[in-house]
C-alpha cells in the first residue's frame, strides 16, 4: 500500500511537470531593436522613407566556413561601410555592410538595374566554387533577415504549408535540355518582397517581413551598355517583368552579368510584435513535442524510482546499524560503515580534483543564468550574437564562484598553497579551450574566411581572460581559504585500509562508462536540434524546454552518482572522490560520440578543414559538458558520504 501511494504521488508530480513544461517552454522573445516607424508622404504620394539594406556574410552548410559579401565580384555602393558589430557577432563570422539596393517605404519598384559585371578566369572560379559548395547570400532590412519563402505539403495535410529558409543561393548547377555537360547559373535577379503592418491612426507602418525569390536571367539590351541603358528582357515600361527564366545566365570567363531586383510591398495583418514568429518556425515541422516530453518523463520517473529505492534501502542499513549492541556483531557486518575510516582521505591528485571542481562551478553558474537570460526573452535570436557575449561575459564574472570553489575543496583536503590552486584554476581550461581555438582560428584564417577572429578581438578576449576573470579568481579563491574548512563527520585513519578484491562489474573503468549513459539519456533528443540549429544554420529559441531538460540533467547526474557510489562503498572500496566526478563527467564520451554520429549521417561536409572544424569545436564542447556534468556526480556524492556517515554510530 505504502509503495502504491509513492507511485501516485510521482505520478502526479510528473503530470504538474508536464504542465508545466509545456508551458514554459513556450518561452517569450524580445524583439532585439526598438521599433521603427517608416513613413510615406500623403501629399506627394511618391517618396517614402529609405529602408537600409544591408548584407551580411555568405553562409554554406557544406563547409561551415562564412564568407564577407563582397569577396565575390558583385555590384558594390560607392563607399563599403562596416556596422557596429558586438563580440558575439565577431565569433560567429557576421559580417554587417552597406548593399547598393534603394528601397522607398511602400514605393513598387520594377526591373531597377543594379550593375553590370564582366566576368574574368579569376571572378568566375571564385563564383563556381561558391555555387559548388552551396553557399547563400544573407541579407538584412530593419533586423529582421532576408527569406526565401518554399511551399511544401505536409503528409496528411492537403493544404501546402510556407516554410521559410535563411537566405537565398548564390546560383546553382543544372544543363540544358539535349546536353549532358554540366553548366553554372547565377542568381541575378531578385524579386523582394516587404511586408509591413500599417497604422489605421497614423498611417505610419512597421516592417514585419523581409522576402525573395532568386531568378537566374540572362538579360538582353540593345547598341552599347550605359546606365540609361533599357533592358529587353526586364522592362516595366513594356511590362515585361521576370517571372520565370528560360534563357538562364551562365557563369564562365568573359560573360557579362546584369544585375537587376523588383521591390514589392505588402500590407500584413502581423504586428511587430509578433513579425520574429514565421522566421522562428524555421525548424523541422516533424519535431514532436509530446513524445520529447515523454522521453523525458521516462528519465525522470527511472531516477526518482532509483531514488526512492536507495533512500528506502539506505535508511534499512542505518538503522540496522545504529541497533548494534556488541562489538561481536559490529565485526560480523560487512558494507559502508567499514570504510568510515577511510572515506573522507584526500584522494590521489587531489589539487587538480579541486581545479575541476571551481572550473564545474564556473560552466555551471554561466549555463543557469544564460538559461535564465534566454528564458526573460533577452537572448532571443533577434539580437544577434547576443547569446555568446553573455556567455563569455558570464564565463568571465563566475571566475569568482570558481576560486572559491577550488580554494574550499582544497582546503578540506588540508591544503595550505591557496595561490596555486586559484593560478591553475585560472588558467587550466581556458588554457586548453583556447590552445584548441587558436588552431582552429588558424585553420580559418588559412581559407580566408570571415569566420576568423581578427586581431583586436583576440586581444579583447585575453583582456577579459587575463584582465578580469583571473584576478576574478583568485579573490574568490582568497575568500574561499578564509573560511574555516568543513568537518569530517567522522576521523580517518592514519594507515590505508586494503580495498577487496571487487566483482567484475564494479570494475572503475566499466562503472564509469556505465554512469555516463543515463545523463546523456537525458539530453540526447533536445540535443539533436542544439546540433541541428548550430551546424545548419537554423534557429533555436525554446530555452523554456531547454531548462526544463537542464534541471532533468542535473538531477539525472546526481542520482546516478549517488547510486554508483552508494555500491562502491558497499563493496568495501572507499576511492570515490574521483569516481564521482569521473560518472557523470562520462556523458561527455557519448555527447562526442553522438556529435561524431551526426557528423556522418546528417552533414554533408566534405572538406577535411571543415571536418576538422567541426570535431575541434565539438570537443570544446565536450570538454565543457565534461566539467559541467563531473561537478554535479561529485557534490552530489559529497553531500550523500558526508550525510550518511553522520548518521550512524561510530566508537
Amino acid at each position: 500500500m505504502e509503495f502504491y501511494r509513492s507511485s501516485r504521488r510521482l505520478q502526479i508530480l510528473g503530470s504538474v511537470i508536464l504542465l508545466l513544461s509545456i508551458h514554459v517552454a513556450h518561452s517569450f522573445y524580445l524583439p532585439g531593436v526598438a521599433p521603427q516607424d517608416f513613413e510615406k508622404d500623403s501629399i506627394s504620394e511618391a517618396i517614402g522613407d529609405e529602408l537600409k539594406v544591408k548584407v551580411n556574410k555568405l553562409t554554406s552548410i557544406k563547409t561551415q566556413l562564412p564568407y564577407s559579401y563582397y569577396s565575390l565580384p558583385f555590384c558594390r555602393p560607392k563607399k563599403i561601410v562596416d556596422s557596429t558589430e558586438n563580440l558575439g557577432e565577431v565569433l560567429r563570422g557576421d559580417r554587417i555592410e552597406n548593399a547598393p539596393y534603394s528601397f522607398k517605404m511602400r514605393e513598387a519598384q520594377m526591373c531597377n538595374v543594379l550593375g553590370r559585371v564582366m566576368l574574368d578566369a579569376k571572378s568566375a572560379k571564385a563564383f563556381k566554387e561558391k555555387i559548388d559548395d552551396e553557399y547563400r547570400v544573407n541579407m538584412i532590412l530593419d533586423n529582421l533577415p532576408l527569406v526565401v519563402p518554399i511551399e511544401r505539403i505536409d503528409p496528411g495535410q492537403g493544404s501546402p504549408s510556407v516554410v521559410y529558409q535563411l537566405g537565398y543561393h548564390v546560383g546553382l548547377k543544372g544543363q540544358y535540355e539535349g546536353s549532358k555537360e554540366q553548366k553554372y547559373f547565377m542568381h541575378n535577379h531578385l524579386a523582394f518582397t516587404v511586408r509591413y503592418h500599417r497604422d489605421m491612426q497614423t498611417d505610419a507602418a512597421r516592417i514585419v517581413g523581409f522576402e525573395v525569390k532568386p531568378y537566374s536571367v540572362k538579360h538582353e539590351y540593345e547598341g552599347q551598355w550605359s546606365e540609361k541603358t533599357r533592358l529587353t528582357t526586364c522592362d516595366p515600361h513594356t511590362k515585361r517583368l521576370v517571372v520565370s527564366s528560360a534563357t538562364p545566365q551562365e557563369v564562365e570567363n568573359k560573360k557579362e552579368i546584369i544585375f537587376t531586383y523588383d521591390v514589392d510591398f505588402q500590407e500584413s495583418e502581423v504586428k511587430w510584435a509578433s513579425r520574429w514568429d514565421a522566421y522562428l518556425l524555421m525548424s523541422d515541422n516533424q519535431i514532436h513535442w509530446f513524445s520529447i516530453v515523454n522521453s523525458l518523463m521516462i528519465v525522470l520517473f527511472l531516477s526518482g524510482m532509483v531514488a526512492m529505492i536507495m533512500l528506502r534501502t539506505l535508511y534499512r542499513d542505518i538503522s540496522r546499524y545504529n541497533e548494534l549492541e556488541t562489538q561481536e556483531e559490529a565485526q560480523e557486518e560487512t558494507g559502508w560503515k567499514l570504510v568510515h575510516g577511510d572515506v573522507f582521505r584526500p584522494p590521489a591528485n587531489s589539487d587538480l580534483l579541486c581545479v575541476y571542481v571551481g572550473t564545474g562551478v564556473q560552466c555551471l553558474g554561466m549555463v543557469l543564468v544564460t538559461m535564465i537570460f534566454a528564458m526573460l526573452g533577452f537572448l532571443s535570436p533577434s539580437n544577434r550574437g547576443g547569446l555568446m557575449t553573455a556567455m563569455l561575459l558570464l564565463w568571465v564574472f563566475m571566475g569568482l564562484f570558481a576560486g572559491y570553489a577550488s580554494s574550499r575543496l582544497y582546503k578540506m583536503f588540508k591544503g595550505t598553497e591557496w595561490k596555486r590552486i586559484a593560478f591553475r584554476t585560472a588558467f587550466l581550461f581556458p588554457a586548453v579551450v583556447s590552445a584548441i581555438f587558436f588552431v582552429l582560428n588558424a585553420l580559418i584564417w588559412g581559407q580566408k574566411s570571415s569566420g576568423a577572429v581578427p586581431f583586436g578581438t583576440m586581444f579583447a578576449l585575453i583582456f577579459l581572460w587575463f584582465g578580469i576573470s583571473v584576478p576574478l579568481v583568485f579573490v574568490g579563491a582568497y575568500l574561499g581559504f578564509k573560511k574555516p574548512p568543513l568537518d569530517d563527520p567522522v576521523k580517518t585513519n592514519k594507515i590505508p585500509r586494503q580495498i577487496p578484491e571487487q566483482a567484475w562489474y564494479m570494475n572503475p573503468i566499466f562503472s564509469i562508462l556505465i554512469g555516463g549513459i543515463l545523463p546523456f539519456g537525458a539530453v540526447f533528443i533536445e540535443l539533436f536540434f542544439i546540433l541541428t540549429s548550430i551546424w545548419l544554420n537554423q534557429f533555436y529559441y525554446i530555452f523554456g524546454f531547454l531548462f526544463l531538460v537542464f534541471v532533468i540533467l542535473m538531477v539525472t547526474c546526481a542520482e546516478i552518482t549517488i547510486v554508483l557510489c552508494y555500491f562502491q562503498l558497499c563493496s568495501e572500496d572507499y576511492l570515490w572522490w574521483w569516481r564521482s566526478y569521473l560518472t557523470s563527467g562520462s556523458s561527455a564520451v557519448y555527447l562526442f560520440l553522438y556529435a561524431a554520429f551526426y557528423f556522418f549521417t546528417k552533414l554533408q561536409i566534405t572538406k577535411l578543414v571543415s571536418a576538422m572544424l567541426y570535431f575541434g569545436y565539438m570537443l570544446i564542447a565536450s570538454y565543457a559538458f565534461f566539467v559541467l556534468t563531473g561537478t554535479i556526480g561529485f557534490y552530489a556524492c559529497l553531500w550523500f558520504t558526508r550525510l550518511i556517515y553522520s548518521s550512524v554510530k561510530i566508537d
